[in-house]
């Protein structure tokens, strides 16, 4: 994916930016596609330099701006909307969290209402179909490995019992 950001040239303590294009996954000190403008932040006022038919071209080619260079943008006057928030980690707004939760509520009702939509015969008809189960097996694992080895104990006694005999 395509984005447009900002790539930080000049000196300690005297930050300059380059807006440029490159691919999301490339480094921001590597190579870029196209130098689109600079932005020098330190002088008063703020120096903004930007190619806007360019940057047009590249949006209407699907690249995408990062948070700080959309603002940059809007301030222009190159693209129309609102500002939007930057930060520096990625925390999901609180109207993202309000969306997940209502999608998370929603996907839960249907489950819900299907179990309120059965009747509770078939519940019960759950139920006793597990008890069955425990019913087939009266004689728990552990009785049946007890007498499986009392009786080879027995059969190890009687031999050695008849061994005893023929000597």
């Amino acid at each position: 994916m395509l984005v447009i950001r900002l790539s930080r040239i000049g000196r300690k303590d005297k930050a300059v930016y380059r807006v440029v294009i490159s691919e999301n996954t490339k480094d921001t000190f590597g190579d870029h596609l196209e130098q689109l403008g600079t932005y020098n932040p330190s002088v008063k006022p703020k120096e903004i330099k930007l190619e806007k038919e360019r940057i047009q071209y590249w949006l209407s080619q699907g690249a995408q701006p990062s948070a700080t260079v959309h603002n940059l943008l809007v301030d222009a006057g190159i693209v129309e909307g609102k500002k939007v928030k930057a930060s520096r980690t990625k925390k999901k707004s609180e109207e993202e969290l309000k969306k997940e939760a209502e999608e998370k509520a929603a996907a839960a009702e249907p489950a819900e209402k299907a179990e309120e939509a059965k009747p509770e015969e078939s519940k019960e008809e759950a139920v006793s179909e597990e008890k069955p189960e425990e019913k087939k097996e009266d004689v728990k694992p552990e009785e049946k490995e007890e007498e499986k080895t009392e009786e080879k104990t027995e059969e190890k006694v009687e031999a050695v019992e008849a061994e005893k005999k023929d000597e």
